[in-house]
């Protein structure tokens, strides 16, 4: 039997006008290690993202260089930067990791593609030998523009799993079952950080207009109760203090999921702190839900309330309403969040979204005297929103990914104006601010300017 494989796993640059690590893992790559760790151990871990100013809570700032923009964002009027190391400290690290016998390179927001075209071509520069396969968001919502532009061998689109191995093997890697499976965090490949990502399940029930959760996963599936407490213990071990959830539903059924874990967490709780960056299903919050997450240390509660029209609500997936809403701010005040500690997301920019609505929605939630968080819209190919956007012919059904990016798409979309925009986010950010002195423990402010 020959030796196991080598392969080098790679977190590329994002490429954009801003970025702030919001607990951010490459979760999706360290579930390739997963489940490639029965045939290799081997792995070269090279993270373009690991040059981060700390900031509270295990969130930071990335280290950033200003480089040029793409010809497509020209006329955009704000700074463009590569995010992470230098490309010469991507260079060394990858010399030092030679000699391969693959690249895993994995991707996130489609938009961000110039960073992992970046990372791919000092790869080829570095490794010209060595097969560079790509994955990830990008690579699976965006496969004919992965494939045509980022200077891959290979594009993976599928889910992780046995047409992993099938690829991997056109490339003459010899993977026998050697050893068991084994966790990534005891691979070695979160070590350093003080935070790490927490999956408690997959997909979501709801099918809204504008998200990609049903592309990636067809169907809702829920790890056990047990299962997560182990990992908690075990990332708690290795010296993670703050633990984000990356679920996109993970409110959804609280009564058998997130409850009975929490109610078992709180009988040996740890010094953790719990984080909840992706907004939480508010029709689903309980009470009960509320006092557990409290006793359990969930220091940062985010709530999706997307807009505050009753119609949109239905259309865009039926997930909330505006009474359902209230009452889900009513069970966190009551279990002792402040206002200043509940935030909320608030999108603008979806389709037909009118400015009026926009205000609606930050008038509604300042009277609720909670935390607003403005979510520009950014479109997904394959969406419903998406479908509708390109029927109606507003947008190229091959528009560029570049003209995706959150900042780009509502100011050249949406139809609303810069100085709107520019009023309501300092709006925004007054009411915020006086939340924040007005509480009499609230949380650090953790949304990070660049």
């Amino acid at each position: 039997m020959s030796a196991p494989p080598r392969l080098a796993l790679v977190n590329p640059w994002i490429a954009d006008f801003a970025a702030a690590n919001l607990w951010s893992s490459p979760l999706g790559l360290w579930q390739v290690a997963e489940f490639l760790s029965p045939y290799t151990r081997d792995f070269a871990w090279i993270d373009c993202l690991a040059a981060v100013r700390p900031g509270v809570w295990g969130t930071g700032r990335y280290a950033k260089t200003q480089i040029a923009k793409p010809a497509l964002l020209a006329d955009v009027p704000r700074r463009y930067s590569r995010y992470g190391i230098s490309p010469d400290l991507f260079r060394e690290r990858l010399q030092r990791a030679l000699p391969l016998d693959a690249i895993l390179v994995t991707s996130l927001m489609s938009y961000w593609y110039p960073g992992v075209q970046e990372a791919i071509r000092l790869c080829h520069e570095v490794a010209p030998q060595t097969p560079v396969i790509l994955g990830g968001l990008y690579a699976r919502l965006n496969p004919e523009h992965a494939a045509r532009t980022s200077g891959a061998d290979a594009v993976y689109t599928e889910a992780v799993g046995e047409k992993l191995l099938d690829l991997l093997r056109t490339f003459g890697l010899d993977l026998d079952n050697r050893f068991s499976p084994e966790r990534y965090f005891n691979l070695g490949l979160a070590s350093g950080q003080t935070y790490a990502p927490l999956l408690t399940s997959t997909g979501c029930p709801y099918a809204c207009a504008y998200c990609a959760s049903p592309l990636l996963y067809p169907e809702h599936h829920r790890r056990e109760p047990a299962e997560v407490l182990a990992e908690i213990h075990a990332l708690h071990a290795l010296g993670i203090t703050d633990l984000a959830f990356y679920d996109d539903a993970l409110l959804v059924d609280a009564p058998t999921h997130l409850e009975p874990l929490l109610e078992e967490y709180l009988r040996r709780p740890l010094p953790v702190r719990f984080h909840t960056p992706n907004g939480l299903h508010a029709a689903h919050l309980r009470r009960p839900t509320a006092e557990q997450m409290k006793k359990a240390g969930f220091k940062t509660v985010r709530l999706s309330l997307e807009t505050v029209d009753a119609a949109r609500q239905q259309a865009t997936g039926g997930k909330i309403t505006n009474p359902g809403f209230e009452q889900a701010v009513e069970h966190l005040k009551n279990a002792g969040y402040q206002g200043a500690e509940i935030g909320v997301y608030l999108m603008y920019g979806l389709a037909d979204q009118t400015w009026s609505e926009v205000i609606a929605g930050v008038d509604y939630l300042q009277r609720l005297k909670v935390r607003i968080h403005l979510a520009e819209y950014s479109p997904i190919p394959g969406t419903p929103m998406w479908k509708s956007w390109a029927a109606s012919g507003r947008l190229a059904a091959d528009l560029d990914p570049l003209l995706t990016n959150n900042s780009v798409f509502t100011w050249k979309y949406a139809g609303y104006l810069p100085e709107e925009i520019a009023t309501l986010k300092l709006k925004v950010k007054a009411h915020n601010q006086r939340l924040f002195w007005a509480g009499v423990n609230p949380a650090p402010t953790i949304l990070i300017q660049t």
